[in-house]
């Protein structure tokens, strides 16, 4: 994303279009995106191997190996396959897993790459089996195969690629099949990110976002922000709105704290799911062991929006148990919703 002004002519034709434009690809938020390795912040060992690897491809003049990023949602898998294809000089091709429902649309997105693009498949463990097993010619011979006719009047045609680099994204590598996943060359994870390095990330998107924001409000944004850059700039844009409407337009911690208090996201970075996720264990299931299943049943939200939203940081902070038996929560969740600690659950 570039620092370039939106005028107010282009937002009308995005807000009049009919077309979706999906909140990741947005206007507003891909202006926050780094388009270079350089200014990228965070994932040091990543971004070493991302570097040596271009560098390396740049020196034979082919395209890099295929890439599998995995990790939570919101740490910069989509913005590091921007970054690639940018840093390559290639076009950026992108698609989701769910939306490839027939081996026709991939083909149809294969035979237009050029050589050295990249193609960018999101939440590529739920690519349909079926065409799953299209990408396995076009990963490691850069072929596809196409039968013609059924029975005895089969036949089979191999169509040549141009040469690509696949980036595959995924929050769930163990739902990956072991031959896709064999297949990628630079295999990745993401992790969550550390308060200093969100503190540079919310000091580079305010200077985007032209507002002004001191220290301990950077600080403070970055303790609520879940580990997460997405969630950090999200919270920015809302307290952004919140010191000009109701303060002088400059951010402290004390716009921060009114702000998002409003969010309802607390000083640790819970929001409203991810406490009453917590009570649910609690209060219906004394503190746990329960399932997955049973838990997504009394809050009415989807498994998967549990599994890849809300566990993976209440886990990374010690909120949550994972055992054999199912989710508990722990001591440390009961203290900070203020429950009273039952001893006999933590002997």
């Amino acid at each position: 994303m570039t620092d370039d002004v939106l005028t107010h002519s282009s937002d009308n034709q995005n807000l009049l279009s009919a077309k979706g434009l999906p909140l990741d690809q947005g206007p507003e938020f891909l202006s926050l995106r780094p388009d270079r390795l350089s200014d990228y912040v965070g994932q040091t060992e990543i971004v070493e191997t991302l570097k040596i690897a271009i560098e390396a491809a740049r020196l034979r003049k082919e395209p890099m190996d295929h890439i599998l990023f995995h990790g939570p949602p919101g740490l910069g898998k989509t913005t590091l396959a921007h970054i690639i294809a940018k840093e390559l000089g290639g076009n950026i091709t992108m698609t989701s897993g769910p939306t490839l429902e027939k081996g026709g649309d991939l083909i149809g997105i294969l035979t237009h790459l050029e050589d050295g693009d990249i193609l960018f498949i999101d939440e590529i463990h739920r690519t349909p089996k079926t065409v799953e097993e299209f990408l396995y010619p076009a990963m490691e011979d850069f072929a596809i195969d196409f039968v013609f006719d059924k029975g005895i009047h089969a036949r089979s045609h191999r169509y040549r690629l141009k040469r690509f680099t696949l980036v595959g994204a995924t929050t769930r590598v163990g739902l990956l099949s072991a031959p896709l996943r064999d297949r990628f060359g630079i295999f990745r994870s993401l992790d969550f990110y550390g308060q200093e390095d969100l503190i540079k990330i919310t000091g580079r998107s305010a200077a985007i976002l032209k507002v002004t924001i001191d220290q301990g409000a950077a600080a403070e944004l970055a303790q609520r922000s879940r580990g997460t850059p997405r969630i950090v700039n999200r919270l920015l844009k809302r307290v952004r709105d919140y010191a000009q409407v109701r303060a002088d337009g400059n951010i402290t911690k004390k716009v921060v704290e009114a702000a998002l208090s409003l969010e309802g996201v607390d000083e640790k970075g819970l929001t409203d799911l991810d406490r009453r996720y917590l009570k649910t264990i609690i209060d219906f299931y004394h503190g746990g062991p329960v399932g997955i299943e049973a838990i997504a049943a009394t809050l009415q939200e989807e498994t998967d929006t549990l599994v890849d939203v809300v566990e993976p940081f209440l886990l990374k902070i010690g909120l949550l148990i994972r055992t054999s038996t199912g989710r508990k929560a722990s001591e440390a969740a009961f203290r900070h919703l203020g429950y009273p600690v039952q001893e006999k659950l933590f002997r």
